[in-house]
């Protein structure tokens, strides 16, 4: 708690200079709109759990958005979600993360599908919810307006299972993008593809930069900068957009 106190007062100290700067760029009638936020409500983001679930699919993304929270004036509600009961979920490396809310996509504004497992088929991971069905049937069932479904790593691989990449922009862990091409998918070699309601990423770290451009998009660039020095990383790769 310490340091995340140290780096929340030391962030907001940044803050207020850059938001010096802001008041100086609309003035000036530039720059205004992508610095400000973008919202005028609570920002809401469920990222889905399943055994065999990568720990930093999960964990990078759930990160990011917590520390936007910190540099939004309406805020952002970060949760862990399963289709299944609330229960303990068990993480590719043997870490347990306790679950606390069912599915409920009709709540969130953004839904985040991890990937994990890939490499083993008859283990737990995104084979096994293939096979299992219930998640990709979720997910087919979830889109509308207002909300962006999106995915790190393999997640892309339960999105082309519930038929949702199919002729559509997107990208994937290298290992899975011939798959996901297979299945329909206009892969694009790209840290991030952006296709509205669509958002994918490729890699495993890639829950960082995913996170640090939905926190661009949905709540501005001051918050998304804001993230960065409290993280002290910098988004990698090109983001890859339709418009």
């Amino acid at each position: 708690m310490e340091r995340r106190d140290f780096l929340r007062r030391t962030t907001a100290a940044g803050a207020a200079t850059l938001g010096a700067g802001t008041l100086t760029a609309t003035a000036s009638g530039t720059g205004a709109a992508a610095a400000g936020p973008r919202r005028t409500r609570r920002l809401r983001v469920d990222i889905v759990m399943f055994d065999g679930v990568e720990e930093l699919d999960c964990v990078a993304p759930y990160e990011v958005f917590s520390a936007a929270a910190m540099h939004s004036a309406n805020g952002v509600e970060v949760r862990y979600v399963t289709t299944g009961r609330p229960r303990l979920v068990r993480c590719g490396y043997g870490t347990g993360i306790q679950v606390k809310h069912r599915w409920a996509p009709q709540e969130a504004d953004v839904i985040v599908v991890p990937g994990g497992g890939y490499t083993r088929r008859d283990g737990p991971g995104v084979w096994a919810k293939v096979a299992d069905g219930t998640l990709p049937r979720a997910l087919a069932a979830a889109p509308r307006e207002g909300l962006t479904i999106s995915s790190l790593c393999t997640g892309a691989v339960l999105l082309s299972a519930a038929g949702l990449t199919k002729g559509r922009p997107c990208t994937t862990h290298h290992g899975a993008k011939a798959y996901l091409a297979e299945q329909g998918g206009a892969v694009k070699d790209a840290r991030v593809v952006d296709d509205g309601d669509l958002v994918t990423a490729g890699g495993i770290t890639s829950g960082l930069e995913l996170g640090l451009w939905l926190v661009k998009r949905e709540l501005g660039s001051d918050a998304a900068t804001g993230v960065e020095a409290m993280l002290e990383y910098e988004a990698r790769g090109t983001v890859w957009q339709a418009r």
